[in-house]
Protein backbone atom coordinates (compact mmCIF):
# COMPACT_ATOMS: atom_id res chain seq x y z
CA UNK A 1 0.00 0.00 0.00
CA UNK A 2 1.24 3.16 -0.87
CA UNK A 3 2.46 5.30 2.21
CA UNK A 4 -0.39 7.45 3.47
CA UNK A 5 0.76 11.04 4.34
CA UNK A 6 -0.64 13.34 7.25
CA UNK A 7 -4.18 13.27 8.34
CA UNK A 8 -5.60 16.57 7.42
CA UNK A 9 -9.16 16.99 7.62
CA UNK A 10 -9.15 17.27 3.95
CA UNK A 11 -8.13 13.45 3.38
CA UNK A 12 -12.18 12.83 4.37
CA UNK A 13 -13.86 14.67 1.47
CA UNK A 14 -11.10 13.41 -0.71
CA UNK A 15 -12.56 9.84 0.36
CA UNK A 16 -15.80 10.60 -0.28
CA UNK A 17 -15.03 11.67 -3.95
CA UNK A 18 -13.58 8.16 -4.47
CA UNK A 19 -16.39 6.39 -2.90
CA UNK A 20 -18.92 8.29 -4.75
CA UNK A 21 -20.99 5.23 -6.35
CA UNK A 22 -19.62 2.57 -4.52
CA UNK A 23 -20.70 2.73 -0.92
CA UNK A 24 -24.49 3.61 -0.19
CA UNK A 25 -25.61 7.52 0.69
CA UNK A 26 -27.06 6.66 3.59
CA UNK A 27 -30.26 8.35 4.33
CA UNK A 28 -30.95 10.65 7.42
CA UNK A 29 -33.88 9.41 9.75
CA UNK A 30 -35.58 12.01 12.11
CA UNK A 31 -38.20 11.01 14.84
CA UNK A 32 -40.91 13.77 16.61
CA UNK A 33 -41.02 11.36 19.17
CA UNK A 34 -37.32 11.57 19.99
CA UNK A 35 -36.67 15.14 19.84
CA UNK A 36 -39.71 15.23 22.67
CA UNK A 37 -37.81 13.49 24.47
CA UNK A 38 -34.59 14.58 24.14
CA UNK A 39 -35.38 18.46 24.14
CA UNK A 40 -33.46 18.41 20.47
CA UNK A 41 -33.72 18.01 17.01
CA UNK A 42 -32.28 14.48 16.54
CA UNK A 43 -30.99 13.32 12.93
CA UNK A 44 -29.83 9.48 12.16
CA UNK A 45 -27.48 8.28 10.29
CA UNK A 46 -28.16 5.02 9.75
CA UNK A 47 -25.41 3.46 8.88
CA UNK A 48 -27.04 -0.16 9.04
CA UNK A 49 -28.48 0.37 5.51
CA UNK A 50 -24.50 0.72 4.37
CA UNK A 51 -23.38 -2.04 2.46
CA UNK A 52 -22.35 -5.25 4.76
CA UNK A 53 -24.64 -3.66 7.15
CA UNK A 54 -22.06 -0.81 8.93
CA UNK A 55 -19.57 1.66 8.36
CA UNK A 56 -17.03 -0.45 7.85
CA UNK A 57 -17.37 -0.69 4.19
CA UNK A 58 -16.72 3.06 3.97
CA UNK A 59 -13.37 2.26 4.86
CA UNK A 60 -12.15 -0.96 4.20
CA UNK A 61 -13.12 0.25 0.30
CA UNK A 62 -11.14 3.65 0.56
CA UNK A 63 -8.38 1.44 1.41
CA UNK A 64 -8.02 -1.48 -0.63
CA UNK A 65 -8.78 1.63 -3.56
CA UNK A 66 -5.04 2.23 -3.05
CA UNK A 67 -3.42 -0.09 -3.11
CA UNK A 68 -0.45 -0.50 -5.56
CA UNK A 69 -0.55 -2.92 -8.28
CA UNK A 70 1.58 -4.98 -6.93
CA UNK A 71 -0.17 -5.54 -3.98
CA UNK A 72 -3.26 -5.92 -5.22
CA UNK A 73 -1.99 -8.85 -7.15
CA UNK A 74 -0.48 -10.28 -3.93
CA UNK A 75 -4.00 -9.76 -1.78
CA UNK A 76 -4.29 -8.47 1.60
CA UNK A 77 -5.21 -9.66 5.01
CA UNK A 78 -6.98 -8.37 8.48
CA UNK A 79 -8.36 -9.78 11.64
CA UNK A 80 -11.96 -9.30 12.65
CA UNK A 81 -15.20 -10.45 14.57
CA UNK A 82 -17.41 -9.38 11.99
CA UNK A 83 -17.97 -6.02 10.34
CA UNK A 84 -14.32 -5.12 8.95
CA UNK A 85 -14.38 -8.94 8.04
CA UNK A 86 -16.84 -8.33 5.87
CA UNK A 87 -16.40 -5.51 4.46
CA UNK A 88 -12.59 -6.14 3.44
CA UNK A 89 -14.02 -9.60 2.01
CA UNK A 90 -16.47 -7.37 -0.11
CA UNK A 91 -14.43 -4.52 -1.12
CA UNK A 92 -11.94 -7.38 -1.93
CA UNK A 93 -14.39 -9.08 -4.17
CA UNK A 94 -15.58 -5.85 -5.84
CA UNK A 95 -11.30 -4.97 -6.44
CA UNK A 96 -10.66 -8.24 -7.61
CA UNK A 97 -7.64 -8.77 -4.93
CA UNK A 98 -8.07 -12.11 -2.43
CA UNK A 99 -9.05 -11.29 0.96
CA UNK A 100 -7.59 -13.35 4.09
CA UNK A 101 -9.59 -12.79 7.15
CA UNK A 102 -8.58 -14.18 10.64
CA UNK A 103 -11.48 -14.29 12.47
CA UNK A 104 -12.55 -15.93 16.30
CA UNK A 105 -14.02 -19.31 16.10
CA UNK A 106 -16.83 -18.19 17.98
CA UNK A 107 -17.55 -15.00 15.64
CA UNK A 108 -21.00 -14.62 15.14
CA UNK A 109 -22.68 -17.43 12.75
CA UNK A 110 -24.13 -14.56 10.29
CA UNK A 111 -21.18 -12.63 9.98
CA UNK A 112 -18.70 -16.10 9.61
CA UNK A 113 -21.26 -16.56 6.64
CA UNK A 114 -21.24 -13.25 5.15
CA UNK A 115 -16.97 -12.84 5.04
CA UNK A 116 -16.66 -16.60 3.63
CA UNK A 117 -19.69 -15.53 1.00
CA UNK A 118 -18.45 -12.90 0.15
CA UNK A 119 -15.02 -14.95 -1.00
CA UNK A 120 -12.90 -14.34 1.30
CA UNK A 121 -10.67 -17.19 3.16
CA UNK A 122 -11.43 -17.09 6.14
CA UNK A 123 -9.06 -18.66 9.05
CA UNK A 124 -10.06 -18.98 12.49
CA UNK A 125 -8.52 -18.74 15.86
CA UNK A 126 -9.42 -19.43 19.35
CA UNK A 127 -9.72 -16.46 21.46
CA UNK A 128 -7.93 -18.08 24.93
CA UNK A 129 -4.73 -19.59 23.07
CA UNK A 130 -3.87 -16.81 20.46
CA UNK A 131 -3.51 -13.36 19.59
CA UNK A 132 -4.90 -12.44 16.80
CA UNK A 133 -2.81 -9.82 15.69
CA UNK A 134 0.21 -12.20 15.82
CA UNK A 135 -1.48 -15.00 14.33
CA UNK A 136 -2.38 -11.94 11.10
CA UNK A 137 1.01 -10.80 10.98
CA UNK A 138 2.85 -14.50 10.49
CA UNK A 139 0.71 -15.20 8.13
CA UNK A 140 0.82 -11.93 6.12
CA UNK A 141 4.53 -12.27 6.36
CA UNK A 142 4.61 -15.79 5.35
CA UNK A 143 2.04 -15.18 2.37
CA UNK A 144 3.47 -11.86 1.27
CA UNK A 145 -0.11 -9.63 2.13
CA UNK A 146 -0.85 -6.43 2.77
CA UNK A 147 -2.35 -5.59 6.33
CA UNK A 148 -5.55 -3.73 6.53
CA UNK A 149 -5.82 -3.16 9.83
CA UNK A 150 -9.74 -2.68 11.36
CA UNK A 151 -9.49 0.89 12.35
CA UNK A 152 -6.09 2.13 12.93
CA UNK A 153 -4.96 3.07 9.20
CA UNK A 154 -5.14 6.79 7.69
CA UNK A 155 -7.16 5.38 5.06
CA UNK A 156 -9.53 3.49 6.96
CA UNK A 157 -10.20 6.40 9.04
CA UNK A 158 -10.78 9.16 6.26
CA UNK A 159 -13.11 6.62 4.42
CA UNK A 160 -15.26 6.09 7.82
CA UNK A 161 -15.33 9.95 7.98
CA UNK A 162 -16.60 10.25 5.02
CA UNK A 163 -20.78 9.06 6.87
CA UNK A 164 -20.47 12.45 8.81
CA UNK A 165 -19.17 13.89 5.75
CA UNK A 166 -22.77 12.96 4.35
CA UNK A 167 -24.27 13.78 7.57
CA UNK A 168 -22.80 17.39 7.16
CA UNK A 169 -24.10 17.73 4.13
CA UNK A 170 -27.31 16.38 4.05
CA UNK A 171 -28.87 17.64 7.33
CA UNK A 172 -27.49 21.45 7.30
CA UNK A 173 -26.10 23.24 10.42
CA UNK A 174 -25.68 20.50 13.29
CA UNK A 175 -24.47 21.15 16.67
CA UNK A 176 -23.12 18.12 17.78
CA UNK A 177 -22.60 14.67 16.28
CA UNK A 178 -22.58 11.87 18.87
CA UNK A 179 -20.32 8.62 16.96
CA UNK A 180 -19.83 5.04 18.94
CA UNK A 181 -16.24 4.49 19.52
CA UNK A 182 -13.97 1.17 19.78
CA UNK A 183 -10.81 1.78 18.36
CA UNK A 184 -11.98 4.98 17.59
CA UNK A 185 -11.69 4.77 13.11
CA UNK A 186 -15.45 6.13 13.24
CA UNK A 187 -14.69 8.15 15.88
CA UNK A 188 -11.44 9.77 14.94
CA UNK A 189 -12.71 10.45 11.15
CA UNK A 190 -15.97 11.95 12.22
CA UNK A 191 -13.97 14.71 13.76
CA UNK A 192 -12.00 15.25 11.10
CA UNK A 193 -15.16 15.54 9.00
CA UNK A 194 -16.48 17.99 11.17
CA UNK A 195 -13.53 20.13 10.98
CA UNK A 196 -12.82 19.56 7.40
CA UNK A 197 -16.86 20.62 6.96
CA UNK A 198 -16.14 23.91 9.10
CA UNK A 199 -18.97 25.36 11.31
CA UNK A 200 -18.05 24.86 14.60
CA UNK A 201 -19.57 21.37 15.06
CA UNK A 202 -18.96 19.75 18.12
CA UNK A 203 -18.33 15.87 18.24
CA UNK A 204 -18.63 13.58 21.40
CA UNK A 205 -17.26 9.83 21.45
CA UNK A 206 -19.68 7.42 22.88
CA UNK A 207 -18.68 4.14 24.43
CA UNK A 208 -19.68 1.20 27.19
CA UNK A 209 -18.91 1.71 30.45
CA UNK A 210 -17.55 -1.57 30.54
CA UNK A 211 -15.06 -0.85 27.23
CA UNK A 212 -13.72 2.85 28.81
CA UNK A 213 -10.70 2.37 27.42
CA UNK A 214 -11.20 5.66 25.42
CA UNK A 215 -12.51 7.79 27.69
CA UNK A 216 -10.01 7.24 29.85
CA UNK A 217 -7.33 7.47 27.43
CA UNK A 218 -9.20 10.84 26.47
CA UNK A 219 -9.38 12.25 30.09
CA UNK A 220 -5.64 11.15 30.98
CA UNK A 221 -4.10 11.52 27.86
CA UNK A 222 -2.36 8.53 28.05
CA UNK A 223 -3.16 5.38 26.70
CA UNK A 224 -5.11 3.13 28.12
CA UNK A 225 -6.49 -0.98 27.65
CA UNK A 226 -9.08 -2.76 28.67
CA UNK A 227 -9.17 -6.90 28.53
CA UNK A 228 -11.92 -8.57 26.42
CA UNK A 229 -14.25 -5.99 27.85
CA UNK A 230 -17.58 -7.99 29.48
CA UNK A 231 -20.40 -5.73 27.04
CA UNK A 232 -22.92 -6.45 24.39
CA UNK A 233 -21.82 -3.78 22.15
CA UNK A 234 -19.02 -6.51 20.37
CA UNK A 235 -17.90 -3.71 17.81
CA UNK A 236 -16.33 -1.78 21.38
CA UNK A 237 -14.33 -4.36 22.31
CA UNK A 238 -11.14 -3.53 21.50
CA UNK A 239 -8.13 -3.37 23.57
CA UNK A 240 -7.16 0.80 22.90
CA UNK A 241 -7.28 2.99 21.14
CA UNK A 242 -4.48 3.48 18.23
CA UNK A 243 -1.38 5.16 17.24
CA UNK A 244 -3.60 7.07 14.70
CA UNK A 245 -6.51 6.97 16.71
CA UNK A 246 -5.64 8.09 20.08
CA UNK A 247 -4.09 11.45 18.62
CA UNK A 248 -6.33 12.36 16.17
CA UNK A 249 -9.66 12.18 19.08
CA UNK A 250 -7.18 14.44 21.60
CA UNK A 251 -7.07 16.87 19.01
CA UNK A 252 -10.09 16.89 17.44
CA UNK A 253 -12.29 15.48 19.80
CA UNK A 254 -14.57 17.30 21.72
CA UNK A 255 -15.29 15.22 25.03
CA UNK A 256 -15.77 11.36 25.60
CA UNK A 257 -18.56 9.77 27.55
CA UNK A 258 -19.56 6.63 28.53
CA UNK A 259 -22.85 4.52 29.14
CA UNK A 260 -24.20 1.38 30.68
CA UNK A 261 -25.06 -1.74 29.53
CA UNK A 262 -28.69 -1.17 30.42
CA UNK A 263 -28.79 2.01 28.76
CA UNK A 264 -27.62 0.36 25.76
CA UNK A 265 -29.97 -2.30 25.71
CA UNK A 266 -33.04 0.53 26.33
CA UNK A 267 -31.56 2.43 23.22
CA UNK A 268 -31.67 -0.38 21.12
CA UNK A 269 -34.74 -1.28 21.77
CA UNK A 270 -36.29 1.96 21.71
CA UNK A 271 -34.69 2.42 18.38
CA UNK A 272 -36.17 -0.69 17.09
CA UNK A 273 -39.87 -0.22 18.25
CA UNK A 274 -39.62 3.85 17.24
CA UNK A 275 -37.62 4.18 13.77
CA UNK A 276 -38.33 0.34 12.96
CA UNK A 277 -34.78 -0.34 12.11
CA UNK A 278 -32.70 -3.23 12.67
CA UNK A 279 -29.45 -2.45 15.12
CA UNK A 280 -26.70 -4.25 16.96
CA UNK A 281 -26.30 -3.17 20.24
CA UNK A 282 -22.72 -1.05 19.35
CA UNK A 283 -24.96 0.60 16.67
CA UNK A 284 -27.31 2.20 19.48
CA UNK A 285 -24.40 3.35 21.72
CA UNK A 286 -24.06 6.99 20.73
CA UNK A 287 -27.81 7.15 21.06
CA UNK A 288 -27.68 6.04 24.67
CA UNK A 289 -25.89 9.02 25.33
CA UNK A 290 -29.21 11.30 24.69
CA UNK A 291 -31.13 8.32 25.62
CA UNK A 292 -30.08 7.95 29.03
CA UNK A 293 -29.30 11.77 29.52
CA UNK A 294 -25.42 11.41 29.96
CA UNK A 295 -25.28 13.89 27.02
CA UNK A 296 -28.10 17.16 26.97
CA UNK A 297 -28.42 19.18 24.26
CA UNK A 298 -31.26 21.11 24.83
CA UNK A 299 -32.81 23.13 21.80
CA UNK A 300 -29.56 21.68 19.77
CA UNK A 301 -29.41 20.23 16.69
CA UNK A 302 -27.72 16.50 17.11
CA UNK A 303 -26.47 14.21 14.72
CA UNK A 304 -26.32 10.53 16.08
CA UNK A 305 -24.54 7.83 14.22
CA UNK A 306 -26.36 4.27 14.24
CA UNK A 307 -23.16 2.47 13.25
CA UNK A 308 -24.36 -0.95 11.99
CA UNK A 309 -27.21 -3.67 11.92
CA UNK A 310 -25.19 -6.88 11.68
CA UNK A 311 -27.31 -8.61 14.48
CA UNK A 312 -27.23 -12.36 15.54
CA UNK A 313 -31.49 -12.56 15.56
CA UNK A 314 -30.93 -15.58 18.06
CA UNK A 315 -29.43 -13.01 20.70
CA UNK A 316 -32.20 -10.64 20.69
CA UNK A 317 -34.86 -12.09 23.39
CA UNK A 318 -31.76 -11.38 25.64
CA UNK A 319 -30.58 -8.34 24.36
CA UNK A 320 -33.96 -6.99 25.04
CA UNK A 321 -34.88 -8.97 27.89
CA UNK A 322 -34.14 -6.08 30.50
CA UNK A 323 -34.23 -2.89 28.13
CA UNK A 324 -37.25 -0.52 28.87
CA UNK A 325 -39.02 0.85 26.32
CA UNK A 326 -39.96 4.27 27.81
Amino acid sequence: MSEPGALSPQVVPEAAARLEGIVHRTPLIRSRTVDARCGAEVVFKPENLQRVGAFKFRGAYNALAQLEPEARERGVLTWSSGNHAQAVALAGKLLGIATTIVMPQDAPAPKLAATRGYGAEVVLYDRQGQVREVLGRELAAERGLTIVPPYDHPHVIAGQGTAAWELLQDAGPLDLILAPCGGGGLLSGTALAAAAHGGGCQVIGVEPAQADDATRSFHTGVLQRVHEPDTIADGARTPSLGEHTFPLIQRHVTDMVCVEEDAIRASLRYLMERLKLVLEPTGAVAYAALHSGVVQAPGKRVGVILSGGNLDLELLPSLLATGSPA
